[in-house]
């Protein structure tokens, strides 16, 4: 445990991350505006009660939302751009007990706010492709996008209509409804099999975010 807290430490260091703490309780609408509602996250894995005052809160369930909260209400915007964050803190998820899937588990990260160049997508990739190996791992990087927000609804179009007549399962007939990028992440067999012919989102993306996309291809080649 020290080893991998000491080695996120150095490597957040290194690359001029602050370190940022968000509280353990949090609001739960800052979850349910932000991951979504229709998210496996927020309909099912969330801890939400209510608690003496009346207010819904949550136990958080993940650190990016929280770490936005903190830069928007405590004036990191009037920071200088981009501001480098990184964490690692507690999080809590309801989900069935089984190996690897802890109801309180610990996650590392690192945020960059202020900036959207693929500079900053490429530096976290290679941050963390660096993290791994110093662990003694050797991470194989998949890596996509999920462009902007407007090619994005060309692609859930296509793939709605690639899907329509195709057999999937009781949770993803409600994915397809209310949120059907959802249906990519299925572990089911025959949600797995529908979509290996299923439209690639890659062929979706407008000018703007293909030459983003390239460009953050380009800086990885560079650094190997």
């Amino acid at each position: 445990w020290n080893f991998v807290n000491e080695k996120v430490k150095d490597t957040a260091e290194d690359y001029s991350f602050q370190k940022i703490e968000t509280p353990i309780l949090e609001s739960a609408l800052l979850f349910q505006r932000t991951v979504g509602e229709e998210t496996d996250i927020v309909a099912k894995e969330m801890y939400t009660f209510t608690d003496k005052n009346g207010e819904l809160v949550t136990l958080r369930p993940e650190m990016t939302a929280p770490v936005a909260r903190a830069y928007i209400e405590h004036g990191m915007l009037a920071w200088p751009q981009p501001v480098k964050l990184w964490y690692l803190a507690a999080v809590f998820r309801h989900e069935n007990p089984q190996a690897g899937r802890l109801r309180e588990h610990h996650q590392f990260g690192f945020e960059i706010l202020g900036g959207a160049e693929p500079e900053l997508d490429a530096e976290i990739i290679i941050i963390t492709q660096g993290l791994y190996k110093s662990f003694g791992l050797e991470p194989e990087i998949e890596i996509n996008s999920i462009g902007c927000t407007s090619c994005r609804k060309e692609y859930v179009r296509n793939l709605k209509k690639f899907l329509k007549d195709k057999k999937v399962c009781e949770t993803c007939e409600q994915r397809l409804e209310k949120n059907p990028l959802r249906v990519l992440d299925c572990k089911e067999k025959k949600c797995q099999e529908n979509l290996i012919e299923a439209p690639q989102i890659i062929d979706n993306l407008c000018e703007d975010c293909r030459n983003h996309f390239v460009k953050v291809l380009e800086i990885l080649d560079d650094n190997n």
